[in-house]
């Protein structure tokens, strides 16, 4: 079958937060912009599950819904595929979306005044599930090592010693980093963690975004002892651009730790999910498996010409490939902006919605992270307007 990735999309008009004029300028002020920020793909959805979402409209009635066998096997066979992770059905429960099955995760189990690891620069989205639930952050920097990043195991030992420390957020894949963490670097936190009685939220949304030479390794599925101190966090919201039907898993092999989150469910008033999520979630996860292997290798070409491009005619810039994620992670420290001026330099003058990279907490100053799920030629354009904005710099 033949995929139209290079087909731009006109996504205006469609309550689009990437794409909608009125959501650019209120974020960037200026409603012209290129945007390459949120990370949702521009590519439409793989047809069988357009497809089962227009029968499923067409029944006309969309009262509220519940999860039937169906649902769980689709979830238990991609993940026994996808992963070689054996999971038992009683394991999942449903949320509507990751961020606020974070929230929760740290409603459930840490009280004011306890706190959360995460390893910056990371999605921040996990520091305001973090500060919102009455929890203290600490900080467990990655390191950059010729070029690339990995995690610094003694800054992690010494810090777990805290009591108070309760949960560790592990990125995995790592946003924005993109780094695929091997088996054996997961290994050796989830036995820090385990060592000191750290609970091991891993969310990997991305899991199935996985470049070649690569491999994704569920932190759970390492050992038994490691899936009874973790909680794992899914979705088809990225893997195949489904965020706005707000569909997510939580895996909880524990069963204790189970109940405590689904009496916070409960509490919170999470019962039913999205009608159009269910039916899209099995489409997907029983139908979408070339589609996604497809995508994967466009993803992958937009990266290699990302890498060219960067490496060829934006001097002051860096990039390195990343490992997973569809997110490309581009290092413009060495342009000697301070955040502000790259900041404004990046809206006002070359008229991008990036990322801008402090959002993703300290270690994040001087990078910029762009969507690369997007057709070749929107990234053609945002890279040239870097590189005219590049030599209009060093004309001066």
């Amino acid at each position: 079958m033949q995929y139209q990735f290079d087909k731009i999309i006109d996504r205006k008009n469609t309550n689009s937060v990437k794409w909608e004029p009125n959501v650019l300028k209120t974020m960037f002020g200026d409603e012209e912009m290129l945007p390459m920020w949120v990370a949702d793909m521009d590519f439409k959805c793989p047809d069988p599950v357009v497809e089962a979402l227009v029968k499923r409209a067409e029944h006309g009635i969309y009262g509220y819904a519940d999860i039937d066998e169906s649902y769980y096997e689709a979830i238990v066979d991609w993940n026994a595929r996808r992963n070689n992770w054996q999971l038992d059905k009683s394991w999942i429960v449903f949320t509507p979306g990751v961020v606020p099955a974070v929230n929760y995760l740290v409603q459930t189990f840490c009280k004011t005044g306890d706190k959360v690891i995460i390893q910056n620069p990371v999605y921040y989205p996990f520091s305001m599930a973090i500060n919102n639930n009455g929890a203290g952050i600490v900080l467990n920097p990655l390191k950059e090592e010729a070029g690339d990043y990995v995690m610094d195991y003694e800054d992690l030992e010494a810090k777990v010693k805290d009591p108070r420390v309760r949960m560790l957020i592990l990125c995995s894949p790592h946003n924005p980093v993109g780094r695929v963490w091997r088996k054996e670097e997961l290994e050796r936190l989830g036995e820090i963690c385990l060592a000191n009685d750290v609970l091991v939220v891993a969310d990997e949304i991305h899991s199935d975004l996985i470049m070649s030479g690569h491999q994704h390794t569920p932190f759970a599925s390492i050992s038994e002892s490691f899936a009874n101190n973790s909680i794992t966090c899914v979705a088809p919201s990225k893997t195949f651009n489904l965020a706005g039907l707000q569909v997510s898993n939580i895996i909880i092999p524990n069963d204790k730790l189970r109940k405590e989150y689904q009496v916070t469910l409960e509490n919170n008033a999470i019962r039913h999910p999205n009608t159009f999520g269910i039916v899209a979630l099995e489409a997907a996860y029983t139908k979408g498996e070339p589609w996604l292997e497809a995508v994967l290798a466009y993803i992958e070409g937009n990266m290699d010409f990302i890498k060219k491009f960067v490496d060829e005619r934006l001097p002051g810039v860096t990039f390195k490939k990343p490992e997973g994620t569809y997110l490309a992670w581009l290092d413009f420290r060495g342009l000697n902006m301070d955040q502000s001026s790259l900041e404004k330099w990046m809206q006002r003058d070359l008229k991008l919605a990036l990322d801008e990279g402090y959002i993703f907490g300290s270690g994040g100053e001087g990078f910029e992270r762009i969507n690369a799920a997007c057709p070749r030629s929107l990234i053609e354009e945002a890279l040239g307007r870097i590189e005219r904005g590049i030599k209009a710099l060093n004309s001066k």
